[in-house]
């Protein structure tokens, strides 16, 4: 068994390939019921949403992606840009779900999911981003910045453990509590950031769609009902920048304590009845 099945193994779904936009794209599909799409962070994978797809199945039909040059997922042969992948999320959903789904954004698949609600708001029930990229400048604590750059730089296990401690806020008690699981997902995170794809991936998504803030004209296109889910310590977008985002947008903010960056990983029981609340009018 391969690092990626070790990683899959048990989650309630099946692995599947789709063509999408010149992207051979991986996707994990499980569950029935209003479909949610879930697009996770920069050097993540799907199965990341593995601490609340479980529960998620029960109620719903869920999509979960790797991201294009990520995970199991290819590059396209032309650019990787803001057209490019608005055409991608815009196929996976066309093939995979029958009324248009919410989609749930984290960090750089947040900034992602923003662009195409602007861009395609009929194509999408409802918007939640997740410590999301894209609503002010990328300027993260100088205590994250500098471990992430040694990280991506010279990915070993020592830098990679290094940056991880500065995503959550225990990361030691968060291993033991993933147990087993975590070596696997550890080795595959690892194996993906050694490869070219990855440095190909990051250098072409993450000054697209990481770096610098939507303008708000854009952002005032939205017009799904769109809610905010964040870790009070986010290290990178801190949690500042969601007020002033839910404050000028009219978006409702769930603030999830105990949590940086990735609360449905750090914090999955909070996180995950934040998510249910701002599906709200899916599940009644």
């Amino acid at each position: 068994m391969n690092t990626r099945d070790q990683v899959l193994t048990g989650l309630p779904v099946t692995e599947g390939r789709l063509h999408l936009a010149g992207v051979s794209t991986a996707v994990l599909e499980g569950g029935a019921g209003p479909p949610v799409v879930l697009l996770h962070g920069p050097g993540e994978f799907a199965a990341l949403w593995g601490r609340v797809i479980p529960d998620l199945v029960t109620t719903h039909q869920v999509v979960a992606p790797d991201l294009p040059g990520h995970g199991a997922s290819g590059l396209p042969d032309g650019r990787l840009d803001v057209e490019c992948v608005n055409g991608w999320l815009g196929e996976l959903i066309e093939r995979t779900c029958s009324s248009p789904p919410a989609v749930v954004g984290h960090l750089l698949g947040g900034a992602i999911a923003a662009h195409f609600a602007a861009d395609r708001p009929d194509r999408l029930s409802r918007l939640v981003l997740v410590d999301t990229f894209g609503l002010s400048w990328n300027r993260p604590a100088l205590r994250f910045a500098l471990p992430l750059i040694a990280f991506i730089t010279r990915p070993t296990e020592r830098t990679r453990d290094r940056f991880l401690d500065q995503c959550f806020v225990d990361f030691d008690s968060l291993r033991e509590q993933v147990g087993d699981r975590w070596e696997a997902i550890g080795a595959y995170a690892l194996e993906w950031a050694q490869t070219k794809t990855s440095k190909v991936a990051l250098r072409s998504l993450l000054p697209r769609f990481g770096m610098r803030p939507i303008p708000a004209a854009y952002l005032k296109r939205i017009t799904v009902p769109t809610s905010l889910i964040w870790g009070r310590d986010d290290l990178q977008t801190p949690l500042r920048v969601a007020e002033a985002a839910s404050a000028r947008y009219g978006w409702p903010l769930h603030v999830i304590e105990g949590a940086r960056d990735d609360p449905f990983f750090e914090q999955p029981v909070a996180a995950l009845h934040a998510l249910r609340a701002a599906l709200g009018a899916l599940i009644d």
